[in-house]
């Protein structure tokens, strides 16, 4: 891993014939492929974007999305049921708009972070990049790929509730045209929950080969094992989260059981040629999930009985998707152009399997059993089958799309970015329950512009307009019916405007004011209820700030701050009515982290997360209180390979709700926990 702590100097220093300049740049990113599939610095994105770096996922000892999202203005993370990231940006809940170094990554898992350089966080939709969904953005991870550098890393971590995880990052050229990596994880914990525990392995293999002075291709693999506890959490009382001790499980830990197997294969070839680069990535993967879980429903009046119920399901997915770009520079007149022209190739084929727990005898039809709240485990034996409305369906999707996009720049002062994309997508999906065959066949047509106005060079004022749109399959594929099939795809629409300024070498900031609308939402016609009607229904607006890097060349800092007012607009049923609030989209929201290097072996650092209160749904009807924690970590630089870095989070013990799924699926905020870990480089 590199180094925690800053060089006593940030004057450069000459040691044989490198050169060192400045300190080390922990948390600060200066540019991203990601927004523009081009080669541009953060300042010059006419979007909100946010990058958690490699030094601050080691610094924070972060493992998953759920870490990352803490850090992000405006983002937030959902329960997801307790087996798979569900990320909540800009009121929009997802658990597709994933993506694998910008490559569609959308099936229901949790990702680690073992194998990720970093993390980007596109907010707004952009469906010019990125394709349908990305409904309030996208999570984008940039893998660790052969890069040529030497490097022999390991992480051995080991902490509360029988927490221990050990990653190995290992690297080096063979020659002057080939170079490896390898990076692995072994994570093995248990849980301040009752029964809860996890078991994770992966292994990301990757080799580069030089094409030419100008050329390279580079493939990377990755095998991942996840074994894990599904926890859906605590039942509310009376609109707040029932009381109750923070280990009790609600349902059967035993039977409550996820595995996820993930094999993917990446393949890039770029190729330069002259002032232009053709990029071609590939990437296959395929997905093999099945989880079980026996969960809490709604409590009785006087708090004594809780219902519980229970289901499986099993999702096979394959997916097939292939990117070519072409990136050129050039000059016309007095407008220099940076134009991007690609193409994207898509192909998916799903296969989902639900069955529904009936408690009792064989042949029982009782799908609820109601327990005792301080012993809340059926004691009726549960037998698996489907139930008449249960999932048994395939579907096979393709994609087609081309877009454009061109980056011009008039004289010192003035950019204007704009893009065009087209999609044709096609999804056959086949209920083998009805025996009934539905499919979506459409093509949408999305626009992009930004105009960026640089009154220095340091300073951007920005301006944009982005879309994108979501098929009536749905973010899983899974949700077409006949009823529905013949609908336009939903629309989203953002408009924004911005300020980034590079405050100096070492420090940056931004702030975002938008707006996000959800159209195309199909409701029932009052006049007649086998007819849908389409409308506008859903507002975010709000404003995000963000400032990251070293405000000394020994303080470095991330802190972030959101409002959000989400609601909707109108009414599209009976209980969801015009002046309903989003779930889980917190009012106030900001974070805060910050790390002193005391002296080139000692280092302490320093975190806080804070929220407002959040609704648990649509209902309204449950409140998530707000909530402030604190966490902090200690660094002891040992010698040139022996790092010890010592975290605990929620330093105060705060009892608090972290997320939900709904209404009587809450999940607690973790206690404190101490994580001791060392990490070793040679």
């Amino acid at each position: 891993t590199s180094s925690t702590f800053a060089e006593s100097s940030p004057a450069p220093a000459v040691l044989d014939t490198v050169k060192v300049t400045g300190f080390p740049m922990r948390f600060k990113a200066d540019e991203t492929t990601t927004a523009m599939k081009t080669e541009t610095a953060l300042i010059d994105v006419p979007q909100a974007l946010s990058v958690v770096t490699e030094q601050q996922i080691e610094d924070q000892a972060m493992v998953g999305m759920a870490d990352v999202l803490r850090y992000v203005p405006g983002a937030g993370m959902a329960q997801g049921e307790g087996h798979r990231d569900a990320p909540v940006l800009r009121g929009n809940l997802s658990t597709s708009d994933f993506y694998s170094n910008g490559i569609r990554d959308d099936a229901q898992y949790y990702r680690d972070l073992y194998n990720v350089s970093q993390v980007e966080i596109l907010k707004g939709p952009n469906a010019l990049i990125f394709g349908r969904g990305g409904t309030g953005g996208i999570v984008n991870r940039v893998i660790k790929e052969a890069d040529g550098i030497d490097r022999t890393d390991f992480l051995l971590r080991s902490g509360a509730y029988g927490f221990y995880r050990v990653q190995a990052d290992v690297g080096a050229a063979a020659d002057d045209n080939l170079a490896y990596r390898f990076n692995a994880l072994y994570e093995n914990a248990g849980s301040f929950r009752d029964g809860v525990g996890t078991e994770l392995a992966g292994l990301t293999p990757s080799i580069a080969f030089g094409l030419g002075a100008d050329s390279r291709m580079v493939l990377t693999a990755e095998v991942f094992r996840d074994r894990r506890t599904v926890d859906r959490g605590i039942p509310s009382f009376q609109g707040q989260p029932l009381e109750t001790r923070r280990s009790l499980f609600f349902g059967d830990a035993a039977d409550s059981d996820a595995s996820t197997d993930v094999g993917s294969l990446e393949i890039l070839v770029e190729a330069g040629f002259g002032n232009a680069l053709l990029t071609n990535r590939m990437r296959i993967a395929e997905y093999d999930k099945f989880y079980q879980n026996i969960f809490p429903g709604r409590v009785n009046a006087d708090a004594s009985l809780v219902s519980i119920s229970a289901y499986n399901n099993t999702t096979e997915r394959s997916n097939w998707f292939n990117q070519t770009d072409l990136v050129g520079e050039f000059a016309s007149g007095a407008v220099s152009h940076k134009l991007l022209a690609g193409m994207e190739l898509g192909w998916q084929e799903t296969h989902n399997f639900r069955n529904t727990g009936f408690f009792g005898a064989p042949g029982s039809t009782q799908t609820v059993e109601w327990v005792g709240v301080n012993n809340p485990k059926p004691t009726l034996p549960i037998r698996f089958r489907q139930a008449a409305t249960d999932a048994d369906a395939d579907s096979q999707a393709f994609n087609t799309a081309v877009y454009a996009q061109d980056q011009m720049r008039f004289g010192a002062h003035w950019q204007l970015i704009v893009g065009l994309r087209m999609d044709w997508f096609d999804l056959d999906y086949d209920n083998n329950r009805s025996g009934v065959p539905t499919s979506e066949d459409f093509s949408a047509l999305t626009p992009r512009a930004g105009l960026i106005y640089n009154p220095v060079d340091t300073v951007s004022l920005y301006a944009a307009y982005s879309e994108s749109f979501l098929p009536r399959a749905g973010e899983q594929l899974a949700s077409l019916t006949p009823a529905n099939a013949n609908l336009d795809p939903e629309s989203f629409e953002n408009a924004e405007l911005g300020v980034k300024w590079q405050i100096n070498d070492w420090l940056f900031t931004s702030l975002a004011l938008y707006r996000l609308n959800r159209g195309n939402v199909a409701v029932t016609d009052p006049d007649d209820p086998g007819r849908f009607l389409l409308i506008d229904a859903q507002r975010n607006q709000g404003l995000e700030w963000e400032i990251t890097g070293n405000l000394t060349e020994n303080l470095l800092l991330t802190a972030g701050y959101a409002n959000q007012d989400a609601s909707y607009t109108r009414d599209i049923s009976s209980t969801v009515t015009a002046g309903t609030v989003l779930p889980l989209v917190p009012e106030h929201s900001g974070y805060l982290w910050g790390m002193w290097n005391i002296n080139p072996r000692w280092a302490v650092g320093l975190g806080m997360n804070s929220q407002s209160r959040v609704y648990t749904s649509t209902s309204n009807a449950v409140v998530l209180p707000g909530f402030t924690r604190f966490d902090g970590a200690l660094f002891f630089n040992q010698s040139e390979t022996l790092e010890w870095q010592l975290n605990i989070e929620n330093l105060s013990d705060r009892h608090y709700y972290s997320t939900a799924h709904n209404d009587n699926n809450i999940t607690i905020g973790t206690p404190r926990t101490v994580l001791l870990s060392a990490n070793l480089s040679f």
